[in-house]
C-alpha cells in the first residue's frame, strides 16, 4: 500500500505585493506545502491563520517548522534570526538581506541550529536559464551585455522602503539579472567600475552603468515606462544566445528556443526549498549580492533629478 506524502506546514510572513501575486498562489499549488499561517501587521490571505505578532505565532504554533519571509530587507535579518534560534527552517525573498555580514551571520546559525536556510533567486528559475547555461558550457563567452529597464511606479507603487537605505534602489530588480549571470557564466566575473545616479532626494539609486572582467556590461534604469526590457545577450565563439523577458526566453543564433513546460519562478523555488528541507541542506550563494555590494564601493555617484512615487 502506498501514501500520499503528506505537505509540510509552512508561514508565510510579510502579505504585501510580492507575496499575494507570487508566493500564495506558488504555495496553493504546490503539493509539498500547506499554508498553514501568515503573519502580517496589515495583510492576511482569507480562509488562512492570521497573526500580526511574529513572537506571538512562533510560540503559538510550534508544529509549523518553515518560515517563508517577503518582508522588504531592512527588518528581515531579525526575523529570520529569531526563526532560526526557533529551529524553524527559513527561505529568504531575494535579495537574502541589507548585508552580506547579516547573511553570513544567518548561515552560521542555521548550520549551528540544525536547520535549513534557502537564499532564494527566483530569476535563476526562469525557463530559459538552465538551458542556456548548459549551452555556454560548450562555448567561449566573448561579450555580454545586460539591459534590465523598468517603471519603478508599476513593480513597487508608493514603497519608499526601496529607496531607503538598505533598499538598493534600482539593484533590487539588477539583482535579479546579477543572479541569472551568475548561475550561466562557466567563468565567474568581477566587477571593475560603476556609475550611479542618485536622486537628489533618495538614498539609493535609480539607474546604474556596470562594467565588469571579461567583457561583461549592465544597464539598469528604473525609468522606463511603457514596455519593460529584461535582457541578457551573449557573443561567444559559435554565435549569439539571449535571454529574454528575465529569462523566460531563449535565443540561440537568433532563434528562439523551444523551452519545456515550466512550472513557473515561485513554483520552483518552493520546490527547491522542499528538496533543501527533505535533505537536512542549506542553500546560501551570495554571488550576486557581492556584485551589488562592489558596485556600492566602487561605483561613482551621479546626483540626478528628484524622484517622486
Amino acid at each position: 500500500m502506498s501514501y500520499a506524502k503528506k505537505p509540510r506546514k509552512i508561514a508565510l510572513v510579510g502579505i504585501g505585493k510580492i507575496a499575494r501575486d507570487q508566493h500564495v498562489p506558488a504555495l496553493a499549488a504546490s503539493p509539498d506545502w500547506e499554508l498553514a499561517a501568515t503573519v502580517s501587521r496589515k495583510g492576511s490571505v482569507e480562509g488562512i491563520e492570521a497573526h500580526e505578532d511574529f513572537d506571538g505565532f512562533l510560540e503559538a504554533r510550534p508544529d509549523i517548522g518553515v518560515v517563508s519571509l517577503c518582508l522588504p530587507p531592512q527588518p528581515r535579518f531579525d526575523y529570520a534570526k529569531k526563526a532560526l534560534l526557533a529551529r524553524r527552517h527559513v527561505m529568504l525573498e531575494k535579495p537574502p538581506g541589507q548585508t552580506l555580514a547579516e547573511v553570513h551571520e544567518l548561515e552560521r546559525l542555521a548550520a549551528k541550529q540544525g536547520v535549513t536556510l534557502y537564499a532564494s533567486w527566483h530569476s535563476r528559475m526562469a525557463a530559459g536559464v538552465a538551458a542556456a547555461r548548459s549551452r555556454l558550457v560548450e562555448r567561449v563567452v566573448q561579450d555580454v551585455r545586460i539591459t534590465w529597464k523598468e517603471d519603478v511606479r508599476k513593480w513597487h507603487p508608493g514603497q519608499d522602503w526601496v529607496f531607503a537605505p538598505g533598499g538598493m534602489g534600482v539593484m533590487d530588480p539588477g539583482i535579479n539579472a546579477l543572479s541569472i549571470l551568475t548561475e550561466i557564466l562557466p567563468e565567474p566575473v568581477h566587477l571593475v567600475a560603476a556609475e550611479l545616479e542618485f536622486p537628489e532626494n533618495r538614498d539609493t539609486p535609480i539607474a546604474a552603468r556596470l562594467e565588469f572582467s571579461g567583457h561583461v556590461s549592465a544597464v539598469f534604469d528604473w525609468r522606463q515606462e511603457g514596455p519593460q526590457t529584461w535582457d541578457i545577450e551573449i557573443e561567444t565563439n559559435k554565435g549569439p544566445l539571449a535571454l529574454r523577458e528575465g529569462g523566460a526566453r531563449l535565443e540561440v543564433d537568433g532563434a528562439e528556443q523551444e523551452l519545456l513546460d515550466h512550472p513557473g519562478e515561485y513554483p520552483s523555488l518552493y520546490a527547491r526549498m522542499a528538496e533543501l528541507v527533505g535533505r537536512g541542506e542549506s542553500d546560501v550563494d551570495l554571488a550576486p549580492m557581492i556584485h551589488v555590494a562592489d558596485a556600492m564601493t566602487l561605483g561613482r555617484r551621479v546626483t540626478v533629478a528628484p524622484f517622486e512615487f
